[in-house]
């Protein structure tokens, strides 16, 4: 029996959804993830990559979602090697915490990075009480390579997650180019971690990896980040210009059947979206469109029409 596909969004508090998606007047963070849930059944919380979550705020997000729900989490920077400011740190973390002139976290140590994941990992407990956690969104930055002493941090990091389910996202080119990929994907299955298979513009950029839709777990997940290839990697535009992008309903059904496939041999997928601009659309109320629900709502209703349980 093939797996469900569930269809969520990679945040559900970006700018462009309190912007153009959720109703007017809809201002609390209650009220926007209870409608969220009304409409997707998984989601990613992305605020977790800034800072550490606290327990009191998770178990808010427990308690606003419902049974069968599943939330994703995005590591935290230090966790994936992403430089951090220090004033981000819990206070009694930082005066340990070698800091370069721009106040930024410089080579931490393994046992502050330990700790942090200690912190993380504990914050967690509502939600995984609940039965409501998904993975750990362990996104690399673009210069982590594939050497060896990343797939050593990987080992690691696996050991610090105690048990919550590693989903691995690279984001330089060496990790699954042609001499790599098969090595890695190994890897990554004796692990028992998830590869996040990857849609981004079609380049050759160093910091974009190809689309390689493989298992290495009983979890598939997809995120898509839009195929923005003007803006991917011009000096000075945010991460908001990178992943401005609406798929198209025909680059929407190039997922059909890889998702179908993955859906044959998995025990769960997930597609989340993380395109996070706005496009014009004359016929909404404002003009404008988020993208990300927007995409969302429009691949689950291609997958229902062809029949694929979503």
């Amino acid at each position: 029996m093939a797996a469900r596909i569930r269809i969520g969004t990679c945040s559900w508090a970006d700018d462009s959804l309190v912007k153009y998606w959720y109703p007017p007047g809809m201002r609390s963070g209650e009220e926007r993830l209870r409608y969220y849930a009304q409409h997707f059944d998984t989601v990613e919380a992305n605020s977790t990559y800034y800072r550490l979550p606290e327990e009191s705020m998770v178990a808010n997000w427990a308690d606003r979602v419902p049974e069968g729900f599943v939330m994703h989490v995005k590591a935290f920077g230090m966790m994936t090697r992403h430089p951090v400011k220090a004033d981000v740190l819990p206070p009694d973390l930082r005066e340990g915490a070698p800091a370069d002139e721009r106040g930024r976290v410089d080579r931490p140590p393994r046992e502050l990075r330990a700790e942090i994941f200690a912190r993380f990992h504990a914050a967690l407990e509502p939600l995984r009480t609940a039965g409501k956690l998904g993975g750990i969104l362990l996104q690399f930055p673009s210069y982590i390579v594939c050497k060896p002493y990343s797939f050593e941090y990987l080992e690691w990091a696996k050991e610090q997650l105690r048990g919550d389910h590693m989903l691995v996202e690279f984001r330089h080119r060496s990790w699954l180019d042609e001499e790599n990929r098969e090595r890695v994907l190994a890897f990554l299955e004796e692990l028992g971690a998830t590869h996040v298979i990857v849609d981004a513009p079609k380049t050759e950029a160093k910091n974009l990896v190809p689309t390689i839709v493989a298992l290495t777990s009983p979890i598939g997940y997809v995120r898509l980040h839009g195929r923005n290839a003007k803006t991917w990697n011009v000096r000075g535009k945010s991460a908001a210009e990178r992943f401005d992008y609406l798929y198209s309903e025909e680059e929407l059904r190039e997922w059909t059947e890889p998702l179908e496939e993955l859906a044959g041999a998995a025990e769960e997928v997930y597609v989340m979206f993380n395109n996070n601009g706005r496009s014009r659309a004359p016929d909404a109320p404002k003009g404008w469109v988020s993208q990300a629900p927007t995409n969302a709502l429009m691949l689950r209703q291609i997958l229902q029409e062809q029949g694929t349980p979503v």
